[in-house]
């Protein structure tokens, strides 16, 4: 019920964080921190701006444009920190030019879906890799009514929708699809953009979202907390223990157990974990801050990502954010404390 009631309030506050985007591209300045970058993290980021704001009197602004642009906006010094939900490629990371990606919340990607009369859904990677290959066209496949045998599976046409922007959810997502299937590896593979088979693009998480809700026989990776938000189901997959998992706390916590030491870059993968995790959600994902070293804003940003990742965890539960394991907690306050 608490959940229910975020709806209008999340809504709200995703739609002004995300409008965002032309104070965000402006030079950074001593009034205070400006960012831009991830949809998923967007409505915690509107929670730990709140309370920073209140406790530290430090105003700061924050476009919800997607961790392409976001990673692309701190590169050109437009913002003061950038955020993404996939860590920037060997590549970028060059590009930015000094720049430490810091991982400060953990939640996930999750698969929802509008089917008439459906309530529980099962789905395999397999069967996901099918649907946007645009080799599985029908709910009532038989491939999807074999994992879900008390379903009544309608006659509809499936419609896949995909991220148009570049994305931490698209990276998760095809991650785990191409961790599942050689020929997805192969012939799309997984970035924050992607060329997809079959479907329909939508931007930003907001964007997916609505078109799910208004579509009938849509299916959409979407982020945990933009499902709980608009009241979609989700569908459960079967994660490498063979189990069914949804992406719920205790499944995403679960998949980060896995997590026992973290490289020098902060770059860590918690997608389809072994299988000793024997209830983990498969797309769990962690997501980043991306700040450059002796930024002019460097008190600032120390205060703020402090802030984030440890009294601002508390915001995360009621938005299906995971506090962040000790490992990670430790290298992230590790990272902050080199900048």
């Amino acid at each position: 019920m608490i959940r229910n009631r975020l709806l209008g309030l999340f809504i709200a506050i995703a739609g002004t964080v995300g409008g965002m985007a032309t104070v965000a591209t402006a030079s950074a300045s001593a009034a205070g921190l400006t960012g831009a970058g991830s949809t998923l993290v967007a409505p915690l980021m509107a929670n730990w701006i709140n309370g920073f704001e209140i406790k530290e009197g430090i105003p700061v602004k924050y476009a919800a444009v997607g961790s392409g642009a976001g990673i692309a906006q701190i590169t050109a010094r437009t913002v003061d920190f950038g955020a993404s939900d996939a860590p920037m490629t060997p590549e970028q990371a060059a590009a930015c030019n000094s720049c430490v990606q810091i991982p400060w919340a953990l939640s996930a990607t999750g698969v929802g879906y509008n089917v008439p009369g459906v309530k529980k859904l099962n789905l395999t990677g397999k069967l996901l890799v099918g649907i946007y290959f645009g080799t599985i066209t029908n709910w009532n496949d038989p491939k999807i009514a074999k994992v879900n045998p008390k379903a009544k599976l309608p006659n509809l046409a499936i419609t896949p929708i995909y991220r148009s922007d570049g994305s931490g959810d698209t990276y998760a997502f095809t991650n785990y699809l191409s961790k599942i299937s050689p020929a997805w590896h192969n012939e799309v593979g997984y970035a924050t953009s992607v060329g997809f088979k079959a479907g329909v693009g939508a931007k930003g998480n907001s964007g997916v979202t609505s078109t799910v809700v208004k579509t009938s026989g849509a299916i959409g990776y979407i982020s945990a907390s933009y499902l709980i938000a608009a009241g979609i189901h989700a569908a459960a997959i079967q994660n490498n223990a063979g189990n069914y998992t949804l992406p719920n706390l205790t499944n995403i916590e679960e998949a980060a157990s896995v997590v026992k030491s973290v490289p020098a870059s902060n770059a860590v993968s918690i997608v389809n974990p072994p299988k000793k995790a024997t209830n983990a959600y498969p797309i769990s994902t962690f997501t980043y801050a991306i700040v450059p070293h002796n930024a002019p804003q460097k008190q600032y940003l120390q205060q703020f990502i402090n802030y984030n990742i440890t009294k601002g965890q508390a915001y995360g539960a009621a938005l299906d954010f995971a506090p962040l394991p000790k490992v990670i907690l430790n290298a992230a306050k590790k990272a902050v404390s080199t900048l």
